[in-house]
């Protein structure tokens, strides 16, 4: 039988995955299910009664083979049966009845796949830097009367409306967001752009301490807080992996890293006090087949800049110098990176040289493998593929610098 839960779902995609198995790489036992509030649980998987680690971190690993392997809601049942009778856990709500069990059953599952679905799709709808966000009814047999009321209502990604109103809102609840840049645009996912909010939308209800219409405990986004955790968990996945497969794996997340870098840029930028260094990218994977042809191994794939790259001494001065790289230069680092005009080794020191296209004066990247980053928010220094220098130069120059085998062509053309 089709599984109806995970098909009103369908597959999971990359950024549910990541939200997922973020919150499910850090286990709380718990006694009750309010043990956990509001945003905590967007970077912390409990099953409520379950107090002992082994039972929990069991519980993790089927509910991430039944949600983010794609194995369904048939599969999490069979696992949480064999699960229950492995650890002997008893007093669990639900327990000593068919009915009970499979409503227990269906409140992990489904909530897990329906709060790691929301918050993907949260970091989609950041990424897409859509104008709208159109909140929409799931379409249940018993709808509640204020979900009914929300649907269609378009809003800014801004409006205090999202930061407790934010689907799903309760128990079971399958509304969802969608974005949208224009009126037209609203209309086609089923939303209205001239519907406002009931005056009622703010009303607190008394019993749950949460608006009128939201379960207690749901009046949070979630995902709201996991966009930016996602991509330093990622970050330090591609670090700890072989570069050839940190080189796959942070492709696939490029729409992760791009929104996260176009923030970390602006911020940076802007004086915003950034002190850790962005994820621009990976080496493509042609670099790291390349330099293990001429027995050059890196340690790791991932390509990270120094904030002080963008706006301290080196930034100043090839300011001064009339070469320094512009914020739209800047923003088009992860592209560049991905699709350089070209890849070169610089003999002498062992850096690599990625230029970006840009007509007949191209952004150069001078990328230091294994760098050492400080980290101000830890004691010690990090290793990394450091991104050392930036700046404007022409094609002429590398060319000049290639016929002089100063740079070896590694890939790409010039």
């Amino acid at each position: 039988m089709a599984d109806p839960i995970s098909g009103a779902f369908r597959q999971p995609f990359r950024e549910q995955v990541a939200a997922l198995r973020l919150r499910l790489a850090v286990l709380v036992p718990t006694a009750r299910w309010d043990d956990l509030q509001r945003a905590q649980h967007d970077r912390a998987f409990m099953v409520a009664g379950a107090v002992k680690a082994d039972l929990l971190a069991d519980l993790a690993k089927a509910v991430d083979r039944a949600v983010a392997e794609g194995a369904g809601f048939d599969a999490f049942k069979k696992d949480f049966r064999a699960l229950v009778e492995k650890h002997g856990w008893h007093g669990w709500t639900g327990e000593g009845t068919a009915k009970g069990e499979a409503w227990r059953m269906r409140v992990i599952y489904r909530t897990n796949m329906a709060t790691s679905y929301a918050a993907g799709r949260m970091a989609q709808l950041v990424d897409g830097k859509f104008k709208f966000w159109v909140y929409k009814h799931g379409g249940s047999l018993e709808p509640r009367l204020q979900h009914l009321a929300w649907d269609g209502v378009a809003l800014p990604p801004d409006h205090p409306f999202w930061l407790a109103h934010y689907p799903p809102n309760d128990w079971g609840c399958s509304c969802r967001a969608f974005g949208a840049r224009t009126e037209a645009g609203i209309k086609r996912v089923g939303g209205d752009p001239g519907k406002d909010l009931p005056d009622d939308w703010q009303t607190i209800n008394p019993k749950t301490g949460a608006p009128v219409g939201i379960g207690k405990g749901w009046d949070h986004a979630p995902g709201g807080t996991v966009a930016e955790d996602i991509i330093r968990t990622l970050q330090a996945k591609v670090a700890a992996l072989p570069a050839s497969i940190g080189a796959d794996l942070g492709s696939n997340m490029a729409p992760l890293v791009d929104a996260a870098w176009s923030n970390w840029v602006a911020e940076t930028l802007s004086g915003g006090g950034r002190t850790k260094p962005g994820l621009a990218g990976v080496l493509p994977q042609e670099v790291v087949v390349a330099l293990a042809k001429i027995d050059i191994k890196p340690a790791s794939a991932e390509i990270v800049v120094d904030p002080g790259i963008l706006s301290g001494p080196k930034a100043l001065r090839h300011l001064k110098s009339e070469n320094a790289l512009s914020q739209e230069d800047w923003l088009s680092v992860p592209n560049g990176l991905r699709k350089p005009r070209a890849v070169l080794l610089d003999t002498k020191t062992g850096n690599l040289i990625f230029v970006i296209e840009q007509g007949a004066s191209s952004p150069q990247l001078a990328v230091k493998m294994a760098y050492y980053v400080k980290r101000p928010d830890r004691k010690g220094m990090d290793l990394y593929n450091g991104v050392i220098s930036a700046y404007r130069v022409t094609i002429a120059n590398i060319e000049g610098r290639v016929k002089g085998k100063e740079l070896v062509l590694l890939a790409g053309r010039l």
